[in-house]
């Protein structure tokens, strides 16, 4: 057993297919974390716009004025 593990240790073929293995898997995980970061950053742009307009819009309806007198307003509900 112990000759077993001394030549998996030793030999260069077995050393370089582990090395393969743990780069890949490395690669694999860093390109995970960075489109998990990429597609938070693009959420959080998305969601900053979305404030934006809802804001405006907000500001834009306090500002909003009849532009005739209240009773001409056809979506005056208490027009008769």
């Amino acid at each position: 057993m112990t000759a077993l593990i001394t030549w998996l240790l030793t030999n260069p073929t077995i050393l370089a297919i582990g090395a393969a293995i743990i780069a890949v898997a490395g690669a694999w995980v860093h390109g995970r974390v960075s489109g998990a970061k990429a597609q938070a950053n693009s959420d959080k742009a998305k969601e900053t716009d979305a404030y934006a307009k809802h804001i405006q819009e907000i500001s834009d309806a306090a500002n909003a004025r009849p532009s005739g007198g209240v009773q001409s307003d056809p979506h005056n509900r208490d027009r008769a």
